[in-house]
């Protein structure tokens, strides 16, 4: 009855690896009942190689983005982490989120007292900010005790953020940072990337919190 209830939630996967594994990770995810996903390519960032959770030596990185039910989640975490070798050094690290709606899927959602549950004490910075910015992220992120973080390309299309190149609007180029810090410093990783990015004024930038469920492969 619970594993019932449970197969209703969803998680969004992250596993974040070397460049050129993530078509690996996605047809071994397959086999594992995970049908598809989306591959990203980004940067690491470190501070401290012992301490560091998203990159590790080798800057070029690729982000897998799965989506799957928690039953499935609870199964494929660890049998990845088992493959890749995710549970050692430089091979990468494995965590999920959790996922409040779903659109345009056959799966359907629904609430139950078992998704509150959370096995992970970390949780999932994303802060989106012009292109250059990005390491200022990391840099204030690293000043209050997180340690590393992964940079990802982006484009914005806010109100705020276009410019005017010879009187036509302009999109300019965005970078998004993902840093996993731990629920004891959220605050004031949170509030010494706002200060350092001047976030307050419009235009320059915005960040958001996701609750991370559960992490394999992660060593302080």
């Amino acid at each position: 009855m619970g594993s019932e209830k449970q197969s209703s939630c969803f998680e969004l996967l992250y596993i974040i690896v070397n460049n050129r594994m993530g078509s690996k990770v996605l047809q071994h995810a397959k086999k594992l009942g995970i049908p598809g996903g989306t591959v990203i390519y980004g940067k690491g960032t470190v501070s401290d190689e012992r301490l560091n959770f998203f990159s590790i030596y080798e800057e070029k990185k690729e982000i897998v983005l799965l989506g799957a039910t928690s039953v499935t989640v609870t199964k494929v975490m660890p049998e990845l982490q088992k493959k890749f070798k995710l549970d050692k050094p430089n091979r990468g690290i494995i965590f999920s989120t959790s996922i409040e709606q779903v659109i345009g899927s056959r799966m359907k959602r629904q609430k139950n007292s078992e998704e509150s549950r959370r096995e992970s004490m970390y949780q999932l910075i994303v802060a989106i900010v012009n292109k250059g910015n990005a390491e200022d992220v990391v840099e204030a992120a690293n000043a209050v005790g997180a340690k590393g973080g992964t940079i990802i390309n982006a484009r914005g299309s806010g109100v705020n953020e276009t410019i005017r190149l010879f009187n036509m609007e302009v999109e300019p180029e965005k970078e998004t940072v993902l840093i996993l810090v731990k629920e004891e410093i959220v605050e004031q990783t949170i509030e010494s990337i706002r200060q350092k990015l001047n976030l307050d004024k419009p235009g320059n930038g915005i960040i958001f919190l996701q609750d991370v469920k559960r992490t394999v492969g992660i060593v302080d």
